[in-house]
């Protein structure tokens, strides 16, 4: 696998990580119970961004890095990945 397929690899798991990790942590105006003047009772009361980025790319680095152990040591073949993404019926 060449670097600019790993980085792909990564950037999709990143991606996919960010959106699972986004709502941790999550506490509406309305929850908190101090909604500001012009702003929906659901919005966050604190959004704290800069930790779920960390926690995303510590979780993406961690998957990323047992994908690419389990493809350098051969234990998921390629011709079992490509069986069972092809169409049915083949």
């Amino acid at each position: 696998m060449n670097t600019t397929s790993i980085i792909a690899v990564y950037f999709l798991i990143w991606w996919l990580t960010l959106f699972a990790v986004l709502p941790w942590g999550v506490r509406s105006q309305g929850e908190e119970g101090a909604v500001e003047a012009g702003t929906d009772p659901g919005a966050p009361a604190l959004h704290r961004v800069w930790i779920k980025l960390m926690w995303t790319t510590a979780i993406a680095s961690a998957i990323s890095g047992i994908l690419y152990f389990c493809y350098v040591q051969d234990l998921i073949p390629f011709e079992f990945l490509s069986r069972i993404s092809s169409p049915p019926g083949r």
